[in-house]
């Protein structure tokens, strides 16, 4: 057997979830699942006909439009999961938010070679949707899969973190908090939930050419453009190292946070 018929049956017979899985990362990641011998990919979006869109092209796939912020549809939507395929073996949550906004200031500050000020003028509504989607949709992803998976002793959780958690950005505190606060909450899940067998581990993308990245303004873009690191990740590599915590071969790994930047840092 070669190592690519492996890698075709890594997930055969599985049961997965996507978040965010209507677009960029989710999208690669539920792609390759199926392409990888899952039995029943659920592609969960809060753009239910991007998520459609893509679902549509894969075998056993469907999909779910659902705001990972809203803990009752999150709770609904594994359950539903759980009724009509008898279990949920991996789930990967790649839904997340930026702020536009912050990422304009920063470049407009860039171009105009003042310093970035923020802080003093972030209001309360940028913070809250930043923090509601990354870090309470992570939370409420998190418990859901949990409560289905406990029951089973067996499960992988993946969470897209951020490489933002740990160089945090001049001008984007919200975004860094959240990621920051994503990356600790699944580490200390980790450590409780693998003594029921479930793995819970995260990938921390550092630039990615995803929708998120288009809307980047170019000021911003060009300040990654360095010939001494690797350009922008492709949606198909970050899934690659989200798949393979998924998969058996990274058993032992536990509250991983692996950190995928093209080696702009190390933390």
């Amino acid at each position: 057997m070669t190592h690519r018929d492996v890698q075709a049956e890594r997930f055969a017979g599985k049961v997965a979830m996507v978040t965010g899985a209507g677009s960029g990362m989710g999208a690669a990641v539920a792609r390759q699942l199926a392409a990888e011998g899952a039995r029943a990919v659920v592609l969960v979006d809060v753009n239910g006909e991007g998520a459609a869109a893509v679902a549509k092209a894969l075998p056993a796939a469907e999909a779910v439009a659902c705001d990972v912020a809203d803990a009752a549809g999150v709770d609904a939507a594994v359950q539903d999961v759980l009724q009509r395929h008898g279990r949920l073996d991996v789930l990967v949550h790649a839904a997340g938010v930026d702020d536009p906004e912050a990422k304009q200031r920063i470049a407009d500050a860039l171009v105009e070679g003042r310093p970035v000020e923020l802080t003093d003028s972030l209001d309360e509504a940028s913070w809250q949707r930043v923090m509601r989607v990354n870090l309470d949709g992570t939370f409420h992803v998190l418990r859901a899969a949990v409560r289905v998976m406990r029951p089973f002793g067996a499960g992988a959780i993946v969470v897209i973190g951020s490489s933002s958690a740990f160089d945090t950005p001049v001008g984007y505190p919200h975004y860094a908090a959240s990621k920051a606060g994503v990356h600790a909450l699944a580490q200390a899940v980790a450590k409780e939930v693998i003594a029921s067998g479930i793995r819970v581990n995260v990938v921390a993308p550092g630039p990615t050419e995803t929708g998120m990245a288009a809307r980047t303004p170019e000021a911003l873009r060009a300040g990654f453009a360095d010939p001494r690191v690797r350009p922008y990740a492709t949606p198909e590599e970050i899934a690659d190292i989200a798949l393979f915590l998924a998969s058996d071969a990274a058993a032992n790994l536990v509250g991983a946070v692996l950190l995928a930047n093209g080696g702009r840092f190390t933390a």
